[in-house]
């Protein structure tokens, strides 16, 4: 049966929408990047890290955080690792540096979040900057982070890390991720008071201690595994300002190699974005096809106003995502694989939703999560 051309049409909406929509979810115009800001002490900011298993990356990310300013507290939490991660981490040799042994998870804790909790009831700084273990930051960010804070007045502020994009698969996926996140979380939205919409980055972010204390600690989000956006949600629900942007300042060195561990990544919370429902499953499925299967349908057909339409949707699409390439600096004609990384993504994302019905649900770090 031929493809019509009313089969066409609602891609060619979805995506005229995504590139008009005021608030420009495409866009890369929320970022931030170090700035020099010379003798600032930082004797009021708590650097804590949750680690599990992170020998392989623990000592380049406490190294990062030598030329940030002086007198920066540090906690590692040591989730139970089995590897190296504590040597790792003493070799370093940071002066303000404290190493908190992590205790068994709780019943109806997620690992990070309790490793968290741990290292959030010693802090005795006003402002509390959350790092992952595989995240390098470049000298500098840190007191452009708490200069930005106090001069927007935010109480929270995150930055979506420079992931790795080395590989062939990091570069086929790894800025689509980003697009992705940026269209279900419009960061000009979530930094907008009056918006309901709330994003994060877990990767770093810096929050001022008192709100947190506020909240009751992570007990508030002790399940959630989108910890860092079920955070933000919280802290704007209760009155504060958040921002989120992108950055080439704070830099994850965790490598994603193949297909298989970038599934792995996407699997363990793709489901959760949609809240377990299977309605929202369709519907994000229905959608999907739209965007990105239908119009690569049409530019099969003998029809020529089909294919015309085809060729418009890809143009749009392609058009909506250089900004991302470009941030990143990657090649221009990686625009043209949007249709097949989606299509990716969605297979993703049954995926997550097959290993949530009939698997072990999410599993991140040897532990499994329902």
């Amino acid at each position: 049966m031929e493809l019509t051309l009313l089969a066409v049409m609602p891609g060619l909406l979805i995506w005229l929408a995504i590139l008009l929509l005021p608030w420009r979810p495409w866009s890369t115009r929320e970022s931030l990047d170090s700035q020099s800001i010379e003798n600032l002490g930082l004797s009021n900011v708590t650097v804590l890290i949750p680690a599990r298993d992170e020998a392989e990356t623990i000592s380049q990310t406490l190294t990062g955080l030598k030329d940030q300013g002086n007198e920066l507290n540090i906690i590692l939490v040591d989730d139970q690792s089995t590897d190296r991660t504590v040597e790792k981490a003493l070799t370093v040799n940071l002066k303000n540096l404290q190493i908190v042994s992590g205790t068994p998870l709780p019943d109806g804790w997620s690992g990070k979040l309790w490793a968290l909790e741990q290292g959030r009831q010693l802090i005795k700084t006003p402002y509390l900057l959350l790092l992952d273990a595989d995240i390098v930051l470049k000298p500098g960010l840190i007191p452009t982070l708490i200069r930005k804070a106090q001069n927007d007045d935010l109480k929270m502020l995150s930055l979506m890390a420079h992931l790795k994009m080395e590989s062939s698969w990091e570069k086929g996926l790894m800025p689509a991720f980003i697009f992705f996140f940026k269209l279900l979380y419009p960061f000009h939205l979530s930094n907008k008071p009056s918006s309901s919409i709330a994003a994060a980055a877990g990767g770093c972010i810096l929050l001022e201690s008192s709100v947190l204390e506020k909240l009751g600690g992570f007990d508030c989000i002790k399940d959630a595994l989108i910890d860092d956006c079920s955070l933000a949600k919280q802290v704007k629900q209760d009155g504060n300002k958040i921002w989120m942007g992108l950055t080439h300042s704070a830099i994850s060195i965790r490598p994603y190699n193949s297909l298989s561990t970038i599934w792995q990544m996407v699997t363990r919370t793709a489901y959760t974005q949609l809240l377990y429902s299977p309605l929202l499953l369709m519907v994000c499925t229905i959608l999907m096809i739209a965007a990105f299967a239908l119009p690569i349908a049409a530019l099969l057909q003998a029809q020529i106003n089909l294919i015309i339409v085809g060729l418009v949707i890809l143009g749009i699409q392609a058009a909506c995502y250089l900004p991302t390439l470009r941030y990143y600096s990657m090649n221009p004609l990686y625009s043209l694989s949007l249709p097949l990384v989606g299509t990716l993504y969605l297979l993703m994302t049954w995926s997550s939703a097959f290993h949530y019905y009939f698997g072990k649900g999410a599993v991140w770090k040897d532990r499994h999560y329902n």
